[in-house]
């Protein structure tokens, strides 16, 4: 007797155990359906894409900055509107509707960081008095720029990060200005590639002994 009551005891016990696991996964699954219906809802207010960024897409993302610089110097020499040309390429180029970005141009020594849309502007084509050591970097102008990466890591997905020289030809035929540059890329939810850093310099050059 006391044999079946133990019996019954445990098929009590696994009926229990069973149900008990049923009722959680069924929790677990509606909690997980949810969560992503709730993640569905939220993707129009995401900044970044959920796609990662190719090698191929640095690449013409490098391509379409440097045919800005040029565009923004040739408006300039035809009379036109620079100003808003560079504003335009400052917002189709850079990340600063994002989030921070961290620029660090060449020809800057007293506001050697530009941070913030206006100062960026700034730079590349001066006339703001916040800043009266910009003589407007790309209305020298330039009717080329030719990059050449020594590398391109791209294996964190979300980011890429390109580094290398390029090379800037003037309009006066003064010879290529050469360039050093890091440039850090994001990827927004239209799949634009944008670039959240720009660091670059002038070479290097040892004293003379």
């Amino acid at each position: 007797m006391r044999l079946k009551i133990n019996t019954l005891l445990v098929l009590l016990a696994t009926i229990f155990l069973i149900t008990s696991c049923n009722t959680n996964s069924t929790k677990t699954k509606n909690e997980s359906e949810q969560e992503a219906k709730t993640l569905d809802l939220n993707e129009d207010v995401l900044l970044y894409s959920k796609e990662c960024i190719t090698e191929y897409e640095v690449v013409k993302a490098q391509r379409e900055w440097a045919d800005g610089i040029v565009r923004i110097g040739e408006v300039y020499t035809e009379g036109g509107d620079y100003k808003t040309e560079a504003a335009e390429f400052i917002q189709e180029m850079y990340g600063y509707d994002l989030g921070s970005v961290l620029f660090k141009p060449t020809l800057a020594s007293v506001s050697q960081f530009r941070n913030s849309f206006d100062s960026a502007k700034s730079y590349f084509v001066g006339g703001n008095d916040a800043y009266p050591e910009d003589e407007g970097f790309a209305i020298k102008p330039y009717t080329n720029v030719k990059w050449d990466n020594v590398g391109i890591i791209n294996n964190n997905c979300r980011m890429a990060i390109a580094m290398g020289n390029y090379y800037f030809t003037p309009k006066d035929g003064s010879g290529d200005v050469k360039v050093e540059y890091t440039f850090a890329y994001v990827k927004d939810k239209t799949g634009k590639i944008r670039i959240a850093s720009h660091q670059s310099s002038l070479p290097y050059v040892p004293p003379k002994k």
